[in-house]
């Protein structure tokens, strides 16, 4: 939340591990207007995408126009994603606090493409820590901040080439993987974490389970106006969405809402056209509930640096040009776990240059483990090093040497298909029927 200043007595306290002390204000109960549509507390989610060109947010507009708490995107399984997501993580949430407003955080998921209990369980707590290190890197929860999020909206864990789903994970599975993941950050942080969604996925890809509706939900539902008295999310043309916080009068025990990805940026001090709005169900007091207790991180819990690694290529395919080389490999970190970042890569032997290179593709079957696909192999035998590399620089590189052959194909080169052209996509409005205000 903003530095405010109590007339009688400032309340000072630690609010980041590492660094000099700053001064916090308890959050004023007061400042929480219920003056968000159908009188709730108002809220926004923002990203990467809020800061186009790497443009900064006016959090002081923001709060004018009655924002009072925002979540932002903190962490993501995808490496790529997190370096976007931490790059603007820290200014927002000074940003946004020095403007008055609460802060939450979320994590993007990405569920692994395994089956057995312990492999997915494994992965929740690998992403889990990916969490806890970012939460940690702000100098941990406080009583400004609201509770991280998991962000569980996708099920897919295989992709096709062109980019559609191959495979799904199963619904006991996403429900494991978010069990264990929520309750290893609530474990740790000693809050108890959010998860948001939408009424689709939880009823169509998770199993409903009790010990869920221990966990705040964050809904996404739109085309919905949450300023109509009557309206809820939670709801569909036949009745009610069922899923593990659905009650039993059809409601859904949702705790924010997040009603429109289509607000307009520009009113809030928002770079861009489009803003996520959310209200929060409550009044004041349950909400600074959620902002009650800090959690200060000790230096156990912080991201290591350069943390020593082990590699172990557990199988390698290889036959005849026309297929790819298949090299599946494990990364370790020093108690036996799988690292939380980095990606693999093969670099062939200057002594024996592969001409042309191969086209290598990397696909993540979980934490720690990847299967490197390497296509158009020309036939020989050919050496090198499997590479492990972390641009977060959490975990050391590594490398270890390989050498494969391919044979040459029996099979006649097939001539090249002509690419068809494509058709243009019918432009589509994106922001139809959803509230913009």
């Amino acid at each position: 939340m903003r530095k405010r200043f109590a007339a009688l007595t400032a309340l000072i306290f630690t609010a980041f591990c590492f660094q000099p002390l700053q001064s916090y204000a308890a959050p004023s109960a007061g400042a929480l207007d219920l003056s968000g549509p159908g009188s709730r507390i108002h809220g926004a989610d923002i990203s990467r995408w809020q800061h186009p060109n790497d443009r900064e947010i006016d959090f002081t507009k923001m709060y004018d126009a009655g924002v009072r708490f925002v979540m932002i995107k903190a962490s993501d399984t995808r490496d790529d994603a997190d370096q976007l997501a931490v790059k603007y993580l820290k200014s927002d949430r000074t940003g946004a606090q020095a403007a008055g407003i609460y802060t939450g955080f979320y994590h993007y998921a990405i569920l692994p493409n395994v089956t057995t209990p312990s492999a997915i369980m494994r992965d929740a707590r690998v992403q889990a820590q990916k969490a806890i290190w970012r939460l940690a890197s702000l100098g941990g929860y406080s009583e400004s901040d609201l509770p991280y999020a998991l962000d569980l909206e996708n099920s897919c864990v295989k992709l096709r080439t062109n980019k559609s789903c191959a495979a799904y994970a199963t619904r006991s599975a996403v429900t494991l993987w978010a069990k264990t993941f929520l309750k290893t950050l609530k474990d740790k942080t000693h809050r108890t974490p959010i998860i948001y969604s939408y009424p689709n996925f939880l009823e169509n890809s998770m199993s409903r389970d009790k010990s869920l509706t221990a966990y705040p939900l964050w809904l996404a539902q739109y085309a919905i106006d949450p300023a109509t008295p009557s309206a809820q999310p939670g709801m569909k043309a036949s009745g009610c969405y069922v899923h593990s916080w659905t009650t039993k009068n059809c409601g859904s025990q949702w705790m924010v809402w997040q009603y429109t990805s289509c607000g307009i940026a520009p009113k809030y001090g928002v770079p861009g056209t489009r803003l996520d709005l959310n209200v929060f169900r409550g009044d004041s007091d349950s909400f600074l509930n959620l902002a009650r207790g800090t959690w200060i991180p000790e230096a156990a819990d912080m991201m290591p640096e350069n943390e020593t690694t082990t590699m172990t290529i557990s199988s390698v395919f290889a036959s005849t040009a026309d297929k790819n080389v298949v090299i599946s490999v494990e990364v370790y970190r020093p108690d036996g776990s799988p690292v939380v970042t980095g990606g693999v890569k093969f670099y062939a032997d200057s002594s024996t240059p592969m001409n042309p290179q191969a086209t290598q593709t990397i696909l993540r079957s979980t934490s720690g483990s990847w299967k490197l696909s390497l296509a158009k192999v020309p036939a020989g035998t050919w050496s090198g090093n499997i590479g492990f590399k972390d641009v977060s620089g959490t975990h050391a590189e590594v490398k270890m040497p390989i050498s494969f052959t391919v044979v040459q194909s029996d099979q006649p080169t097939a001539p090249p298909s002509p690419t068809p052209k494509a058709s243009p996509k019918p432009s589509s409005d994106g922001c139809k029927n959803q509230i913009k205000n």
